[in-house]
Order: structure tokens, then sequence, then C-alpha cells
């Protein structure tokens, strides 16, 4: 029997790279695709399974058709492309930020989940990764909020006109992940600290802990139409 086949967009670094890795344990076949070539083989070579991988700018929707048509048939897609575009307080909030929000987390999200239809096994499925400020009320977050909740809401629409391929989605709470790497160190130190105390669980995520998250959406499929919110809690103290 041929492994089940994912493939994560996203995937050379952060939670998609650690869904990757859970994944490939769990014994499915996986292709990683990144922009960043360099950055693909090196996260590839750290990988242990039967991997793959396939540079593409998931902003353009014609080289992701022609990456997906490379690719052949697959089972699941998982889509774990990050945005820094959107953040800050509502009333400076640049709108063309905030159009590069939706231009560079969910229009390829979308873009991506479409190109990949002809691809997708029925029986497989799509998760998407949004974030927690889709559903929590954080001050300075309007624009990053309107972007995910975006990706949010698609879930159930697809979910139901999809089926029976299954569609679901992960919403990360605060995550040590690069998406931090604009604050300088210090900086990055004190904010991750200042979540972890506002969070039920006392600490910050780790990319693991939403991988884990993404692998059960994988693979149960009696799962579809849910966003699994994966935040330690911290929607409660938001």
């Amino acid at each position: 029997m041929s492994l089940k086949h994912a493939v994560v967009i996203g995937g050379s670094s952060g939670i998609g790279l650690a869904s990757a890795k859970l994944l490939l344990g769990q014994g499915y076949r996986v292709t990683i695709a990144a922009r960043d070539q360099a950055k693909l083989k090196a996260s590839a070579d750290h990988l242990s399974g039967e991997v793959g991988m396939i540079a593409v700018d998931a902003r353009d929707p014609a080289a992701v058709k022609q990456a997906f048509e490379s690719l052949g048939s697959f089972d699941h897609l998982v889509l774990a492309l990050g945005s820094g575009h959107g953040a800050g307080p509502f009333a400076t909030l640049d709108m063309a930020d905030l159009l590069a929000g939706f231009q560079t987390k969910l229009i390829p999200h979308a873009a991506a989940a479409q190109a990949a239809l002809p691809f997708l096994q029925s029986e497989g499925s799509i998760t998407f990764v949004s974030a927690v400020s889709a559903q929590a009320a954080m001050p300075g977050t309007a624009g990053l909020a309107a972007v995910n909740a975006g990706i949010e809401a698609m879930v159930r629409v697809l979910a139901a006109e999809l089926k029976p391929l299954r569609v679901n989605g992960v919403s990360p709470g605060v995550i040590d992940t690069p998406w931090w790497d604009f604050l300088p160190a210090e900086q990055r130190q004190a904010a991750f600290q200042d979540f972890a105390g506002r969070t039920p669980v006392g600490r910050i995520g780790r990319p693991e802990d939403v991988a884990k998250a993404v692998a059960f959406l994988v693979s149960s499929g009696f799962m579809s139409g849910h966003v699994l919110t994966c935040d330690g809690g911290i929607h409660l103290a938001a």
C-alpha cells in the first residue's frame, strides 16, 4: 500500500515544518513547499522519512497550479502561510498594509486550495492555518483579525461545498516561530513573557503544539468543518 501524501505549503519553517516532521513520523509521505529553495533544502535535510520539496511562491496562482501539476495526485493539503501585514492600532492602520495582509495570506490560502482541487483525492483534506486574532479581542490586531477571520469563515462553507473532501482549520495563539523575527531579540522575549503571563497554561506555544492539532485534522476522517483553537487559552484573557 502506498503512503498517503501530504503537501505542506509554508513547510520550510515554524508550524509548517513542525507539521511536516510530525506527519512524516506518522507514516505519511510529505512534500514541503515554500519560496526559498535554499531554506527548503536545509529544512528537508533535517527531516526523516519520504520527504520531497518544491519551491513555489504561493502568492503566484499560476506557479502554484504548475507546482501541483508537477506533483500529481495527492491526499492532504496543509496551508501554513504567514503574514505580518495589517498589524497595529486601528486608528493609525494603513489600509494599504491591511490590503497587503489579504494579498499575502488570505488570497494565497484560497488560491492554493482552489488550485489543488483537481489533484486532491476525494477522501483527503485541506487544513488551513489562521491565527487566534480572528477570535480574540486583542487591541492592535483588528487588521490581522480581519485577514484570519476571512480564512476561518471559508472552512465551514468549503466543508459543505467540497464534500466528501474534508476541510478544517487550526487557529494558533502566540507561537515561538520566525513570524516574530521582526522584533529585536530582547523585545521578542519581553513580548513572549507578557503573553505567557496572560495565557492560562503559563507559557507561549511551540510549533510542535500546533502541529499536533494539524496532524489530528489530517488523520481523522470524521473531522470536517471545524477550526481548532490551539492557543493555550489566551483568547480567554484577551
